[in-house]
């Protein structure tokens, strides 16, 4: 779309000094971008040379690229990215105000993926939308164990369920619909408990056999007793499913254990990394494979840096699109975190699955065989680190005498040191998005 009017003098100045040529020209760019975006909400256009003549303004290419249709979004990690605990970073206001036009709608499509789990997604979506100062809807936030919807083979199953929270509610919006918690067999196998003396039963319980067998282990946060998970966890995988009885011999392979959120730290006020839910995962891993000799297994692992996940992420991208009336593929993500082990490493970990996809028609991936998803439309993902979160650009280099610093990432996710380097690294996420608007020629104000 271009606008061109023709002077009876085509380009003489008319006595007028490169200077005014130029003060009008930063004028009327700001005019036509105001109007053509209060009044049709086109975005990244840029005005051509102006030129003052003798009775009406000549405009070569006013308009060369005008940009109303996004073909690219965003995949914003949250905590270290656009907050620190409760308390909103400055820089991410700043992004939202070149993220929103001024009716208040995204620009582009834009989906929040985090690793946390303990919370309810519209919850989530409410702080989100309290801190940002604009309407983020439950279907744009990620928790870790959002693709867990996909393992329909399990919601009918019997699960016990470990986390914090609003746990049962999570599960059944999962798709879950028969959990135990660990309050619940805690009660009805008091002598499982043992760590906690002012928890010990005073008296020796009655043995009971008509509690429900377990059939399968949900893994959706860190609990907040470790030891009684740990111990309870452990229990029910020994026993297949039957604690309240013991087997000579642990069934190998064990009950299907479905696990989200596999990072080892978070950052939150604290000035150093909080222990995460990977922590408590290696902890599992370790006493199971130390009491069996055999390794913990999953169906499943959830969370970045998963491809599934992503893949998760990129189907809600593109129904945004779609209820938008975007009707142009989204081809490009923007992958924004602060945790190069889980955000760097899964972006770049997709985005080496969409090359190969398009290489030789690979489109499914899943551990444990969750639903089919749409085939991708999306032909790339970049990775963009921040320094306002777990990564700070002044982290120790790998340690003298030919050391690598130690690999903070899952067992399952093999050490890749290629994938932890970021295809950009900016302070903070207001950076990142100036950053993909001008990749991308977009108008950034």
């Amino acid at each position: 779309m271009s606008l061109l009017y023709i002077s009876k003098c085509p380009v003489q100045c008319a006595g007028l000094g490169c200077n005014s040529i130029s003060l009008w020209s930063q004028a009327l760019e700001a005019l036509f971008r105001d109007f053509l975006h209060g009044m049709w909400g086109l975005e990244g256009f840029s005005l051509g040379a102006v030129f003052w003549c003798s009775d009406v303004i000549a405009c070569n290419s006013l308009l060369p690229s005008v940009q109303s249709l996004p073909t690219f979004g965003f995949l914003l990690d949250i905590d270290g990215v656009l907050v620190r605990g409760h308390r909103v970073i400055p820089a991410a206001l700043e992004a939202f105000r070149r993220l929103v036009n001024s009716q208040g709608q995204l620009r582009v499509p834009v989906v929040f993926v985090t690793n946390a789990g303990n919370i309810l997604q519209y919850g989530k979506a409410q702080e989100l939308s309290d801190l940002l100062g604009c309407k983020v809807d439950p279907d744009q936030v990620i928790l870790s164990h959002s693709p867990m919807k996909l393992f329909s083979q399990y919601h009918e199953k019997r699960m016990l369920v470990s986390g914090q929270g609003p746990l049962v509610e999570n599960a059944r919006i999962l798709g879950f619909r028969n959990v135990v918690t660990m309050d619940e067999l805690r009660m009805a196998f008091p002598a499982l408990d043992m760590v906690d003396l002012e928890r010990r039963p005073k008296t020796t319980p009655l043995p009971r056999d008509d509690f429900p067998a377990i059939e399968g282990v949900l893994l959706l946060g860190e609990p907040v007793r470790w030891e009684t998970s740990l111990q309870l966890i452990m229990d029910v995988l020994l026993s297949n499913g039957k604690p309240g009885t013991g087997l000579a011999t642990a069934p190998y392979p064990h009950l299907p254990v479905l696990a989200s959120n596999v990072d080892l730290l978070w950052m939150a006020e604290a000035k150093m990394p909080r222990f995460g839910h990977g922590t408590f995962l290696l902890c599992l891993e370790t006493i199971y494979r130390k009491v069996t000799g055999k390794e913990l297994r999953y169906e499943g692992l959830m969370g970045k840096p998963s491809i599934l996940t992503y893949q998760y992420a990129e189907g809600l991208i593109r129904q945004q699109a779609e209820r938008r009336g975007w009707p142009v593929p989204i081809q490009k993500l923007y992958a924004v975190g602060d945790n190069p082990m889980s955000d760097i490493y899964g972006a770049n970990l997709f985005h080496q699955h969409l090359q190969k996809a398009r290489h030789d028609g690979a489109q499914e991936l899943g551990p444990g065989g969750p639903r089919k998803q749409q085939p991708s439309t999306a032909q790339s993902c970049a990775s963009i680190l921040v320094c306002t979160g777990v990564y700070r650009p002044r982290d120790p280099e790998p340690a003298q005498g030919g050391k690598e610093s130690p690999f903070h990432g899952h067992r399952d996710f093999s050490f890749s040191p290629g994938l932890m380097e970021a295809s950009h690294v900016v302070n903070d996420v207001n950076e990142a998005v100036q950053l993909v608007f001008r990749k991308e020629g977009w108008v950034s104000w």
